[in-house]
């Protein structure tokens, strides 16, 4: 795995993170996830990406949401 596995560069995927070595983004990841899609899943549709890769896409938006900048999050339940 690179020593940085989440890059941001301007050049690529207009600055939002990536994992290393790809354009595929940590928010690519987490819409996966989080719309039921298994690690396995990912896996299998970027070769390039690792469990560890995952893992670190992960961990660098859990530092994110860290900040002190909230998002209110809307109901639209109704």
């Amino acid at each position: 795995m690179p020593e940085q596995p989440i890059i941001s560069d301007p050049e690529v995927a207009m600055g939002k993170p990536v994992v290393a070595g790809t354009r595929i983004t940590v928010e690519h990841i987490l819409e996966k996830l989080g719309a039921g899609e298994s690690i396995e899943d990912l896996l299998e549709a970027h070769p390039r990406l690792t469990r560890e890769t995952i893992r670190a896409a992960l961990a660098y938006a859990a530092d994110v949401l860290k900040s002190d900048l909230v998002y209110p999050v809307e109901d639209t339940a109704a």
